[in-house]
């Protein structure tokens, strides 16, 4: 369809017209038909991960709409048609049983979104004979798609959280001399965990702070400082401002606390009973994990899966750009390293781990925190979480758990991860805590956008000041 019409599909039997596309958004007027035969369709629409479909409705009410249109959120023109439709005849306007469909394109342009909305499919009222199919992975309707913040350009914007790796001895130093906030996040961190992890942080020595059991915890203390401070200073508020929110490996615990799944406290727990179990569930010395830098997802998969023989060898960060690292039995992850040489891999080295993190070795890890979640009172997150696992957001707390704990085994899906979240409309992401590692790995993913790094006092200041009044 070509930019800058709006094509409009009428009643059944009339020619289909065109004219210029109409400068305002709230002018689109989509027109009805009472086609039996544009009804009985596949499952259809895929908005934040949730997918719609209909299933013998053959009293439905069909609307089509095709149109390109730049909006400042995917929200705007669901507001439009909501707005019409209460005002139709046999309409019924409830919110959850109108679907996006068939095709909805995001494409992120000058920091807009252009949607190209080909199918949009209202129901009537169930009491006529049809119903919503409901089942599993389908049918699976928002009751709040109506109400997500709208203001600026907010409903572009994802926060996410570093991972183990972006450590360093005196992160987040200058946000605790510089604000209560940060302090606060500090102690509350000491008080949960019975010790001061935030001296270790801040003065070291540098191998206690690397320890996999003090790592994860500090660096969510460190995330979760600056977001506070974000919160207080710049008056940030994630349901209103945020689209998503994403972490890397440990970095879901982060996100999860910053969107009030869970206490700062619970997350420390949870993150030292995560190191430990990581750290005891593979003897030093016999797991391995190694970078594969110059292969796609698919060929490093390939590697892996001929180094195994017989041993446990998988792909398990695929954190885009050609860089994709494999974990397993440290003779088989030597194996994959000498593969990868042979099959174009412009670099292949091992990594200098403590364990062989995100593989099946991990096993008794996923367990014990299978157990550990099961005793933590897990909120619905304000914002969706796209879990490194399924690619996709989450909210409902059941399926958060589960991705936790199939996250300890599982790959570390990340170059889909944000792929997703830019083919939602998110065109500016912010990483928050400690290092820049994520911030360069999303630029390779998503060329077209914005990146920035929250770990300081001065990040804070510049992040104040570049927001929209």
């Amino acid at each position: 369809m070509e930019p800058g019409v709006y094509r409009v599909f009428c009643r059944k039997g009339k020619a289909k017209q065109r004219c210029t596309l109409l400068r305002s958004a709230r002018a689109i007027r989509p027109l009805y038909s009472v086609c039996p035969a544009l009804v009985a369709l596949k499952p259809i629409g895929q908005l934040y991960g949730e997918v719609g479909a209909f299933a013998d409705l053959p009293c439905g009410v069909t609307v089509l709409l095709g149109q390109t249109q730049s909006f400042e959120c995917l929200e705007e023109p669901v507001q439009i048609l909501r707005q019409e439709l209460p005002a139709k005849d046999r309409i019924d306007p409830c919110p959850n049983k109108l679907i996006l469909g068939n095709r909805v394109v995001h494409r992120a342009l000058a920091r807009r979104i252009q949607l190209e909305i080909i199918l949009t499919s209202v129901c009537r009222k169930v009491t006529g004979g049809g119903k919503l199919d409901r089942t599993a992975g389908e049918g699976v309707f928002r009751p709040d798609l109506w109400v997500r913040g709208t203001s600026g350009h907010s409903m572009s914007v994802a926060f996410v959280f570093p991972g183990q790796g972006s450590q360093f001895v005196g992160m987040g130093k200058s946000l605790a001399a510089n604000f209560t906030a940060a302090q606060d996040v500090f102690d509350e961190v000491d008080t949960a965990l019975d010790g001061k992890l935030s001296t270790v942080i801040f003065e070291g020595p540098t191998d206690t702070l690397m320890l996999t059991e003090n790592a994860q915890p500090a660096l969510m203390a460190v995330s979760l400082a600056a977001f506070r401070v974000l919160e207080q200073e710049a008056g940030f508020r994630l349901k209103s401002d945020a689209q998503f929110v994403a972490g890397h490996s440990l970095g879901e615990y982060s996100a999860l606390a910053a969107a009030g799944a869970f206490t700062i406290a619970e997350a420390a727990r949870l993150l030292r009973t995560r190191g430990q179990a990581m750290q005891k569930a593979v003897p030093v010395g016999e797991g391995a994990m190694a970078a594969l830098i110059g292969l796609e997802f698919d060929a490093a998969s390939a590697v892996a899966s001929q180094a195994a023989q017989g041993e446990v060898c998988q792909a398990a960060n695929d954190n885009g750009g050609g860089q994709v690292v494999v974990s397993g039995s440290k003779r088989a992850v030597e194996r994959a390293v000498e593969i990868a040489k042979t099959r174009g891999a412009k670099r292949a080295m091992l990594l200098p781990v403590s364990a062989p993190f995100h593989c099946a070795l991990m096993q008794p890890a996923a367990d014990v925190m299978a157990e550990a979640l099961a005793n933590v009172s897990i909120k619905a997150p304000s914002v969706p979480i796209v879990a490194n696992v399924l690619a996709s957001p989450v909210q409902d707390p059941a399926q958060i758990v589960r991705a936790l704990v199939a996250q300890v085994t599982g790959t570390v899906r990340w170059r889909e991860s944000i792929a997703y979240m830019a083919g939602a409309g998110v065109t500016s992401f912010y990483e928050v805590g400690a290092g820049k590692v994520l911030s360069g790995l999303i630029k390779r993913i998503a060329d077209r956008a914005t990146t920035g790094a929250i770990g300081s006092a001065e990040d804070v200041a510049s992040f104040k000041a570049g927001r929209t009044p």
